[in-house]
């Protein structure tokens, strides 16, 4: 039976670290390692995917023995581009994420075309998000869906652009978590990403279950958890 000692969590665009800080609580009260790094693509530094992937590189490596990552959105792609060479990761999980392929990028992913709520700044450097409450947050409380879009920051938009250069799925099993109420990933586009997961699971739930649904959250990595350790 193999041992896994621990998760890791991957926000995703316009996020920090502190979205998952409820699932994170749940899972360290279950005595696992808990990483959840910060995306270099968010916030004034303006990274890119590279610089993403680097992050994620680390905290892996920091990692305890064998570890689970959890991808959220965007998060999804530095995830994908390095998990497989970490040489510890024993399970990927897809939370609402893009799961894509060598030579695609985000924005490739959705048509090449931004959609109207992707509102860039005046230096076309990064963007923000328009709509926040209906699209990342509509089944989260008022108080809670409030204070979760007064904490978005800039995201790069080179990361929505830089293609892939592996996809660590080929190589690592893998479980996408379709989100049945998410208004920012459509959920037939979750459904196509899916099929290249060897398990996929489903919440009733919008595109911030971290927040709207933690339990459910933390029950399912501890399930995968479980079923990984075998």
């Amino acid at each position: 039976m193999r041992k896994i000692s621990s998760v890791v969590l991957v926000h995703g665009a316009w996020h920090s670290p502190s979205c998952w800080s409820q699932v994170a609580c749940r899972l360290l009260a279950s005595g696992l390692d808990v990483r959840v790094p910060e995306l270099r693509s968010v916030g004034p530094a303006a990274g890119g995917l590279a610089a993403d992937a680097e992050v994620v590189r680390a905290a892996l490596a920091e990692a305890p023995g064998e570890a689970v990552v959890v991808a959220h959105s965007y998060g999804g792609l530095p995830v994908t581009e390095v998990a497989a060479r970490a040489g510890n990761v024993a399970h990927l999980v897809y939370l609402c994420a893009f799961m894509l392929g060598p030579g695609e990028s985000l924005l490739s992913a959705i048509g090449g075309q931004e959609p109207p709520w992707w509102i860039t700044s005046t230096d076309g450097r990064t963007m923000l998000p328009d709509r926040a409450r209906d699209i990342f947050y509509n089944d989260c409380s008022d108080e809670v869906a409030a204070a979760a879009a007064a904490a978005l920051q800039p995201q790069s938009k080179a990361s929505f652009s830089e293609p892939l250069g592996a996809a660590a799925w080929q190589e690592l099993p893998s479980t996408y978590v379709i989100c049945e109420r998410d208004n920012a990933i459509p959920v037939f586009a979750q459904e196509a990403m899916s099929q290249r997961a060897r398990d996929v699971r489903r919440l009733d739930a919008g595109h911030s279950p971290f927040l709207s649904q933690p339990d459910e959250v933390a029950a399912l990595v501890r399930d995968i958890v479980a079923a990984a350790a075998g």
